[in-house]
């Protein structure tokens, strides 16, 4: 499974929005990864921001 999917994963099991901070201590992954992979799925559109710095799949 790549980064992307992993950080999508993350985000879809917690039930609360995630900084990427987090999602680096829950995916195990290096941050520079969660960091790109976050960048993806924005651009994808399958992420959202309800506050500042804090992420959740689209719904």
């Amino acid at each position: 499974m790549d980064a992307k999917n992993i950080v999508l994963e993350v985000l879809k099991k917690e039930s609360e929005p995630l900084n990427a901070g987090k999602i680096t201590e829950l995916s195990g992954l290096d941050r520079k990864e969660v960091d790109k992979a976050m960048k993806a799925l924005k651009d994808e559109e399958l992420i959202v921001s309800p506050r500042r710095c804090y992420w959740e799949p689209k719904k």
